[in-house]
């Protein structure tokens, strides 16, 4: 018996448009995480980028658990002394939405360059509107049976090469 390996030539790439609001931060990014590592295919392979691109929309309506808006503190340096900045989540919310479903899901990828690659293909916007309408398809279809937990977040989903 052999083990198939997954060529370049064979990967397909495909669209998830998920919609953010009312759903937990964690949940979502966790799904998307699995959609752009592509684990939800049978040709996974852990060492090659076989994933989807994924386009998040309303995602100043996402919804956190507990006290997490004012607790939950999101920390940079500028490498000079004193130079520790902080933000919590409440305001990075209402600043830069799209910034905290971006850091939540940057750490559920691999921390190195296919993981960079990886996160390459998310895009996401705070509203409902997306300028990639080109690449989606109406309907949602398979995407809601390739997870078992699917989230109601999924919206529609193209495959590249069909029309609408």
């Amino acid at each position: 018996m052999k083990t198939h390996a997954v060529k370049a030539s064979e990967i397909k790439r495909e669209w998830h448009v998920l919609d953010a609001s009312g759903q937990t931060l964690g949940k979502l990014a966790a799904h998307v995480a699995v959609l752009l590592r592509g684990k939800h295919k049978p040709t996974y392979s852990p060492h090659l980028d076989v994933g989807d691109h994924v386009i998040v929309i309303n995602a100043a309506k996402i919804k956190v658990t507990g006290h997490k808006l004012s607790d939950k503190m999101y920390y940079r340096h500028s490498q000079y002394p004193g130079g520790l900045k902080s933000i919590s989540l409440g305001e990075l919310l209402q600043k830069r939405p799209g910034r905290v479903i971006e850091h939540a899901v940057k750490g559920m990828l691999p921390h190195n360059a296919l993981g960079r690659q990886m996160f390459r293909k998310l895009r996401v916007y705070a509203g409902g509107e997306h300028p990639h309408q080109a690449q989606t398809v109406a309907g949602a279809g398979k995407a809601a049976q390739t997870m078992s937990p699917a989230p109601k977040a999924i919206v529609e989903q193209q495959v590249p090469g069909e029309e609408a």
